[in-house]
């Protein structure tokens, strides 16, 4: 006999959301260069979590690689520089245009009335290469919508990223990334499945 249970379907929204990259810099004048913070501006996806059933949950989340633009107190003179570089050596923005994350499988555990802990392992797009990444997250459910915030790194050599160098190398953005995030997501949608 089969049951039917509700999955919900949430919609991420950017506006009230925040998403940003912090870039470290290392070298000899590390500590005369910027720490630039990078905000992601433009992105969509989907989530789909019930939390009868938290192990049938799924993420997906499309950004656009344009959209990244230096935060913070910065000059309008290096915020221009810091951006040309980004879109132009780094990203490679108009060769490849969408960062994508799809997982493939999410662990949920419970931490009280409406709160959870999730381990979110999936396939991240980045600069035309394709890897396994994990995101853990603590996310609140309160019925028409979805809050998780969390941290993780990205190692841009993995994806095939050469590491700005300035000054003679003198100057250098580390290898590492650190993205941390607080997203909100709304439901639009109960998607029936069945279940034996």
């Amino acid at each position: 006999m089969e049951e039917t249970q509700k999955i919900s379907v949430y919609r991420l929204d950017p506006t009230p959301s925040r998403f940003t990259i912090r870039v470290t810099a290392g070298g000899l004048l590390s500590a005369f260069g910027h720490n630039p913070l990078i905000g992601v501006r433009d992105f969509s996806g989907e989530v789909q979590f019930d939390p009868a059933s938290p192990e049938s949950a799924s993420l997906h989340v499309e950004v656009s690689a344009r959209s990244l633009e230096v935060a913070g107190d910065v000059n309008e003179k290096d915020r221009r520089e810091i951006e040309r570089i980004m879109h132009e050596q780094v990203l490679e923005s108009d060769s490849y245009p969408v960062i994508e994350f799809q997982s493939s499988e999410i662990k949920v555990t419970s931490s009280g009335a409406g709160q959870f802990r999730a381990e979110i392992s999936g396939e991240l797009s980045l600069h035309g290469v394709s890897r396994q990444q994990t995101i853990v997250a603590r996310v609140t459910s309160s019925g028409e919508r979805l809050r998780a915030s969390g941290e993780f790194s990205i190692y841009q050599t993995e994806y095939g990223i050469q590491l700005v160098t300035v000054a003679g190398g003198a100057l250098k953005v580390k290898d590492e990334l650190k993205a941390s995030f607080e997203i909100l997501a709304s439901a639009v949608r109960a998607q029936d499945t069945a279940a034996a």
